[in-house]
Parts: structure tokens; sequence; C-alpha cells
């Protein structure tokens, strides 16, 4: 009989034999830990044995039950779901996949614009300020072949994506991907391997690389929220995010994000 007794510990009560009360301790995914409590009450000849169970892992916020489901099982769960968009355990399971997408491409994205706009400023490289790329004429080929030609190609990848999603390990049997099946060698849905997409060999053992997992989840999502203020620096200086900096380190008491923003709304 399991009875919830307060926030994060659970009693449990059944009859027992054990005559050493006490306290077990293990360890789970994450750093998790999970302390059980012995306590017997009763006689040798009839005893209750209550066990008093305390899960301590990291949350999002400090004391905060996690969610059922939250288990913290997954890379980079901190039970973080005030909306309650993972109860369904299928959703659950395609809203991992579609973050990892997001934060790689958003960690992608973070890369490129910095590149750039360090190639811009310091004059290595005539490029225009990242939100203005998009309307860029090259000489090879029209933005209408371009964007053609971007919906194709992504949406092929997104598709083969989905079908592995749907039924692991299908994308990688022989002759389904124009017999590069071997270089792009998929270990688990979300986490492509091979020569291509893995040259250095990280994580090949995926089912027991859940440190590698938490780091590129938590620098993803570091990269999602920087995007987030990157976007609004651009709507709000119209320049991009190294002439920003450049300015706030020019006055650094005085060129905060306090006054741009009163600038911005005067």
């Amino acid at each position: 009989m399991d009875v919830a007794v307060g926030r994060g510990f659970q009693i449990l009560a059944h009859a027992g034999s054990s005559p050493f009360p006490g306290r077990i301790s293990h360890k789970t995914a994450f750093g998790a830990t999970k302390t059980n409590w012995l306590v017997e009450i009763g006689s040798s000849s009839h005893h209750l044995r209550v066990v008093v169970r305390a899960q301590n892992r990291p949350t999002w916020l400090p004391g905060l039950d996690p969610p059922p489901y939250l288990d913290g099982t997954l890379a980079g769960d901190f039970g973080f779901d005030p909306l309650g968009l993972g109860e369904d355990p299928e959703s659950l399971k395609w809203y991992v996949q579609a973050e990892l997408v997001h934060a790689r491409f958003a960690m992608a994205g973070v890369a490129g614009i910095l590149a750039t706009d360090l190639l811009r400023i310091t004059g290595i490289s005539h490029l225009p300020v990242w939100y203005e790329a998009g309307a860029t004429k090259f000489d090879f080929a029209s933005t209408r072949t371009l964007v053609i030609i971007q919906l194709l190609l992504m949406g092929f990848v997104e598709t083969k994506r989905y079908m592995d999603f749907r039924n692991p390990g299908s994308q990688a049997k022989e002759g389904s991907f124009f017999g590069l099946e071997a270089a792009l060698e998929g270990i688990e849905p979300g986490y492509p391997g091979g020569p291509l997409l893995n040259p250095l060999g990280l994580a090949k053992d995926i089912k027991n690389a859940q440190e590698w997992k938490l780091k590129e989840i938590k620098n993803g999502r570091l990269a999602m929220v920087a995007m987030l203020g990157i976007f609004v620096q651009a709507n709000v200086t119209h320049v991009g995010p190294i002439d920003n900096l450049i300015e706030h380190l020019s006055n650094p008491w005085h060129k905060t994000i306090i006054q741009t923003l009163a600038g911005s709304g005067s």
C-alpha cells in the first residue's frame, strides 16, 4: 500500500519480518537520490514495517512536486510542465523529439548569427545583418528557386525523421537512403550517428549517454532563450547582437536593457 504523505515523500506500509530498521539510499538517473527509511512497529510476532521514501532530484523550482509522468528519466527533466502537455505518453515522446530539433536549430542559428555578425563588423566580409540576409539576391539562383529547393530537401529529411519516429530503425534498413544508411547509422530516434552526423564518435552507446544528452538539451534550451533575445534586440534596436554588445561595453552603466527599452518607448 502506497500512501502519499507530503511533498516528495511516500509511506509504504506492509507486514514484514525484517528486524533492522534503518535507511537505504541509492542513485537514480541524472543524480537523483531516493532514500528509504524503514521503521518497524509492533512485537516480534506481528509488526508493521513502514517505509518512508523521499525522492530528491533537481526541479525547476526548489520544493516543487514534479508531475508523476515526469519521473526524472528523460534528459533535462526538471519537472517543468505547467500546462500538463506531457500527460499523454505518446504526446510526450513527440514533444521530446520536437524540443531536440528546435534546440539544435537554435544552437546552429545562434552560432551562425554571431559568426556572420563578427565577420561583418570586423570588415572581413561584406555580409548583411542577419535579419536582412533572407532578402539577399544570389547570382547563381533566384530566391524562388532556393526556397523551393529548401522546401523539398527539408521536407524529405523531416519526413524521414517522422517515419523513423513512428517506426524506430525503419529508415536504417538497407536501400532506404540511397545506399548511405551506414554513413547515417541511427542510434535511436532523435540521435542519428554514423561518420557523417557523428564524426567524433561521441556517445556511441546512446542508451548510457545520459550526461551527453543532458549537456545537449541544456545548451539547446539556452540557445532557444538566446534566439528569443536576439529577436527582441533586433526588433528594438535594429542592429545585430555584436553591435548591441559593443554599445553596452562602451558605457556599461548607462547602455543597458533598461535604458534601451525606455528609449524605444519614447
